[in-house]
């Protein structure tokens, strides 16, 4: 469980680490896990089709045990309450020495939830240190606040929509966020933060886990899937997932073929709703990338 000091610090800066989670036989049996979906993807899971990445925990029993992990649901507990819901989960890897990289966003500003609680557990799985391009973070100094982003499509970015602040904000003093294999952070879904290439020479593999209160809702019209991980579902606003009935599952395919059919549509939305809310302003811009044919759009088959 969280300190006092340590849930202040949290609620202070919008993120915290490094925090211990992992044996060293949970971490292996999680690399084991990976190389076997890599396996039956063919090919290594950033590298295939956005899909796969997203909210895998719906069909990988492995990975439902990593985001339901005492260690990491006690740190959640301490910050959001004891009643939670799992809204994503997303492999973020780089390869050894590979350009792909993060530029400064935060991860609320297209999921759609409010309030603004929801919380990001990153899990190592192997060393993400500053070489590796850990995350760097900037402090909300207790005033957070939703920023204006564009989703570019940036070439390289780790993110789906390779989205981006583009207004003008104060990140002279940041921090590293290095966190070694089987350790994990939390940051804030109004945190802003990015990650450098790996300049590294091994693979930078981590998960992102997104956890909300269940009282949290969505802002638009598409009600989306999400497995209770701890405590009761107090909203009722997510149509509840089951644990997989085994690795790759049909029966599990087939529900996370739903439920990201359901993440994509709702991305696209808050896309609309993002821009809308801030074109108005002075300076906005028009953000290039197309939403019918990308990760974040509604696809003629989506």
């Amino acid at each position: 469980m969280l300190t006092t000091a340590q849930i202040e610090r949290y609620h202070y800066d919008g993120y915290l680490y490094p925090l211990p989670a992992l044996s060293p036989q949970e971490l292996a049996e999680c690399r084991d896990g990976l190389a076997r979906y890599e396996a039956w993807l063919g090919k290594p899971v950033n590298q295939g089709d956005w899909r796969w990445r997203s909210a895998a925990y719906v069909f990988l029993p492995w990975l439902d045990k990593l985001v339901r992990h005492p260690k990491v649901l006690d740190a959640v507990e301490g910050v959001i309450g004891p009643d939670i819901l799992v809204f994503t989960s997303t492999f973020f890897i780089k390869e050894a020495r590979s350009p792909t990289f993060a530029a400064w966003h935060q991860d609320a500003t297209y999921f759609g939830i409010e309030p603004y609680e929801h919380v990001t557990a990153w899990v190592a799985l192997s060393d993400a240190s500053e070489e590796a391009g850990c995350m760097e973070v900037v402090s909300s100094k207790g005033q957070p606040r939703q920023m204006h982003h564009a989703a570019l499509g940036l070439e390289n970015s780790i993110n789906g929509g390779g989205q981006s602040v583009v207004e003008a904000f104060d990140h002279a003093e940041t921090e590293m966020m290095a966190v070694p294999a089987g350790g994990f952070s939390l940051h804030h879904t109004l945190c802003t933060h990015r990650s450098a290439p790996n300049r590294a020479g091994h693979r930078r593999v981590g998960v992102g886990i997104s956890y909300i209160p269940a009282h949290c809702r969505l802002t638009g019209t598409v009600r989306m899937c999400a497995p209770l991980v701890r405590g009761r579902d107090t909203g009722g606003h997510f149509d509840l997932l089951p644990p997989p009935e085994g690795e790759c599952h049909p029966a599990a395919i087939a529900r996370h073929e739903e439920a990201y059919r359901r993440y994509r549509a709702n991305y696209a939305e808050m896309i609309e709703a993002h821009d809308l809310a801030f074109d108005q302003l002075p300076g906005a811009m028009t953000p290039s990338l197309d939403p019918s044919v990308n990760l974040v759009g509604r696809a003629a088959n989506a």
